[in-house]
């Protein structure tokens, strides 16, 4: 029998409770929106959690017992507690795939992994988006066509300030005329991360079947891959041969 991959979706869960039109797209909660559609997959086994739970509902255990986690934070990344951020970075390098959605650029987490301000320019006029998808045999791209359009969106526009992506899934073009980098991937340590765009809190988006897709087939890629093989520590070793 396959094991499920164990899924968190992890959201700072207060535009819901502070703004009606937020409230009203997503009465139970971006995360549970999310958390909805991935349950429908019987490969996921999945879990939420929020900002004001303790330990912002990211204790150790929850971590050693998920297999990707999902992050969406907006307007506060900055009460997110640093032992928290160090323990998501050290499961990330041990393995845990992570998937950054929308917001989450400016995330501690994020910003720790990428090493840069990750800062972006941004116009929300409820613009159309059409997402291009520029490697189409990738598997994040599974079952997509050629692009697909969000109807109403905020705008993120270049420069991202990120590093290069290890691949570029997907590129985004605004009916004001930019265009940005909305599907990245890397590698830090073991685990693989996923960057994509689509997500403002005011407009429906994750209810688009469109962007289900590309989470659920990210959720899949980004899930750890078993290894035989032990990672290696730094530090003094003994040659492999003898030394003449």
């Amino acid at each position: 029998m396959q094991q499920k991959i164990r899924v968190t979706v992890w959201n700072e869960y207060l535009h819901e409770l502070s703004n009606p039109k937020v409230a009203a797209i997503y009465p139970r909660g971006i995360h549970e929106t999310i958390g909805e559609f991935l349950r429908k997959e019987d490969d996921f086994l999945v879990r939420t959690a929020v900002l004001r739970e303790e330990e912002h509902g990211l204790t150790q255990d929850v971590l050693d017992n998920t297999d990707v986690l999902l992050w969406w934070g907006h307007k506060a990344h900055g009460e997110v507690g640093d032992q928290v951020v160090e323990r998501v970075y050290n499961r990330v390098l041990a393995g845990m795939g992570l998937i950054v959605l929308h917001s989450g650029h400016y995330s501690k987490i994020f910003k720790k992994l990428m090493g840069t301000s990750c800062s972006l320019r941004w116009r929300e006029s409820g613009e159309k988006e059409r997402v291009w998808v520029v490697e189409p045999g990738h598997p994040i791209a599974q079952g997509l066509d050629h692009y697909f359009e969000i109807p109403q969106t905020e705008m993120y526009g270049e420069r991202f300030d990120i590093p290069a992506p290890d691949s570029l899934v997907f590129v985004s073009w605004f009916q004001g005329g930019e265009v940005f980098r909305s599907g990245c991937c890397y590698q830090r340590g073991r685990g693989k991360i996923f960057y994509f765009r689509p997500g403002h809190e005011t407009y429906p988006i994750y209810y688009q079947p469109e962007v289900q897709l590309v989470i659920q087939n990210a959720v899949r890629w980004a899930k750890p891959v078993p290894s035989l093989a032990q990672p290696l520590s730094g530090g003094s070793t003994p040659p492999l041969e003898p030394l003449i």
